[in-house]
């Protein structure tokens, strides 16, 4: 595996355009290059941190999602991922990974693999880190860390958040709640419920320090590959083509004159379906749910199809439509159509 590294933005030329290792926007981009065309090497690790940002699962509503005001107001970034499940906040004090794994063998989503070398690194710093549910990594039964996995033909993109010393506060503020007193209750419920990895270190640490005790551990068996000016150059296209388009972060919710929904160990799954003539015209599907690469595949061969039970069971059932969902079963995905 390879570690990859940013270089000092002083030893490029200086027509590169504008960029920043801490930009959410470029290190989706880097992540998307490295899947796509790097080839240095068949395996890629990255360890990175952003300015505030709140971060956009793959299948969500964004306005349906984040406080827009409280995001202009403070500055904060809002970027959508490749990568399904349910929005999340970071900013400095907080830390994300990423593991790039090509013939991952089973083309499936599974977390557990991907997040053992970082439970294994945070108990050698004497964390008492689980992994727990469908895709987090608690601290005596509080969350610290939210997973997400991208499959793209025979390549895995897992990413983590790391909570280190986050601002509970902002997360909760840049969440969609507008109304003061159901702000300062939700503040009280995330405390409850979510935590900072620093609030369990026996002794205190800086975010940088963290972050490399944290990778004295991770890259013990790894190479390092420090990013050229090519690919820079690269990875900004990709992030200008991609990331900082409106149209990828926010687009349009589409017209729909049905919308059903369900909350399956998969995660929150809803059809918005646009019927004209007892046929679909139109099918997307929003949540915090984990889908395979080519969901569009699955929503386009529906478009046409009799909106009527037996004929959307079968083109389920033909489809095979369950294997592009983790943990939603063909009932359950049926159940939010029809």
């Amino acid at each position: 595996m390879i570690y990859l590294v940013p270089p000092e933005p002083s030893t490029l030329s200086q027509d590169v355009p504008a960029w920043s290792a801490e930009d959410a926007n470029f290190n989706f981009a880097l992540e998307k290059y490295a899947m796509e065309e790097l080839d240095i090497g068949s395996s890629y690790f990255l360890f990175w941190r952003t300015t505030p940002t709140l971060m956009i699962g793959r299948y969500q509503n964004t306005l349906a999602e984040i406080n827009m005001a409280y995001a202009r107001e403070h500055n904060v970034n809002i970027v959508r991922r490749v990568t399904g499940g349910g929005t999340i906040y970071t900013d400095p004090n907080g830390w994300q990974f990423s593991f790039i794994i090509r013939d991952p063998g089973e083309h499936r989503i599974e977390f557990s693999h991907f997040t053992k070398p970082i439970l294994d690194a945070l108990h050698s710093l004497g964390v008492d880190a689980q992994f727990s549910g469908r895709n987090d990594l608690t601290i005596e039964g509080k969350k610290f860390s939210g997973n997400a996995q991208y499959i793209r033909r025979d390549v895995v993109l897992h990413h983590g958040s790391l909570l280190f010393d986050t601002d509970l506060d902002a997360l909760v503020r840049a969440l969609n709640v507008a109304d003061e007193k159901i702000i300062a209750k939700g503040i009280q419920s995330v405390r409850q419920r979510v935590t900072n990895i620093a609030d369990y270190l026996p002794e205190k640490m800086t975010s940088l320090a963290f972050r490399d005790v944290m990778l004295s551990h991770l890259l013990r068996d790894m190479e390092t590959y420090t990013l050229t000016e090519r690919d820079i150059r690269r990875i900004i296209e990709i992030r200008e083509a991609v990331f900082d388009q409106w149209s990828w972060n926010f687009g349009n919710d589409p017209q729909f004159n049905v919308m059903r929904e369900g909350r399956f160990s998969g995660g929150k799954l809803t059809a918005h379906v646009f019927v004209e003539g007892g046929c679909i015209k139109d099918i997307h599907f929003y949540g915090d749910f984990f889908a395979k690469e080519g969901l569009e595949q699955l929503t386009s061969s529906l478009v046409g199809c009799r909106y009527e039970p037996t004929t959307i069971r079968e083109a389920l059932s033909r489809l095979q439509a369950q294997d592009y969902f983790y943990q939603i079963s063909l009932d359950e995905l049926f159940s939010c159509i029809i």
